[in-house]
């Protein structure tokens, strides 16, 4: 009777203690290609990341910004400086080429001197390359960049047409009007979120800018 009595009393607590789960963790396996705790490399390969917009251009993001932006405005200073050194050279064969074949074909719609068209182009490519260069005025200096890029657009599409795009091939590999719309869509990236990292907009900013502004 003791014996059954002592079977009684554990049975119960035998039974729970096989139908209740354990507590102690399971202890994860090692993986090579993980680089933290939340996700490896492989997950920021193949997971949902994959398809992700970063939303702020901050950190490791805003890298890409500052060879593009130095690049970009560089590799526009010589467009606007057609004849010489510096910008509006006069009664140089460049300037005076700007005017005939492509102002006065194209732009004579303009009120003024086509002359003095022609040197706001070159002002506008010249130092407006310079200061995006250095991120300085960024967004004044892309806007007035980004003009000139559609104005050099319109006057290959209505001078060349669209030369079969997007499928046509042409002779030179590019369409006339392929450099200043790709460079027109960089001023158009510079605009909207300005210089990025190392650029004295960015050294301006932070030293104006309240502690608490995002």
């Amino acid at each position: 009777m003791r014996a059954q009595r002592l079977a009684a009393l554990c049975l119960p607590g035998l039974v729970c203690g096989f139908i209740t789960p354990t507590r102690h963790a399971v202890k994860p396996t090692f993986d090579p290609l993980r680089l933290s705790k939340k996700e490896s490399t492989w997950d920021r390969l193949t997971g949902p990341k994959l398809f992700k917009t970063v939303k702020r251009t901050e950190g490791i993001h805003a890298v890409p910004l500052v060879p593009l932006r130095v690049i970009a405005g560089i590799l526009m200073i010589h467009h606007g400086s057609e004849g010489g050194f510096w910008p509006a050279n006069y009664g140089t064969p460049g300037f005076d080429g700007f005017v005939t074949y492509v102002l006065q074909p194209y732009f004579s719609f303009l009120p003024g001197s086509l002359e003095t068209w022609s040197a706001i182009h070159d002002y506008a490519e010249f130092w407006g390359g310079a200061l995006l260069a250095v991120g300085f005025l960024t967004r004044p200096a892309a806007l007035s960049l980004l003009v000139t890029m559609a104005a050099a657009v319109y006057f290959h599409v209505a001078s060349t047409g669209l030369q079969g795009a997007p499928f046509g091939h042409v002779e030179n590999y590019s369409y006339n009007f392929e450099e200043p719309a790709l460079y027109g869509l960089i001023f158009l990236l510079f605009f909207f979120n300005g210089p990025g990292p190392l650029s004295v907009d960015s050294a301006i900013y932070s030293a104006l800018a309240p502690d608490d502004d995002d």
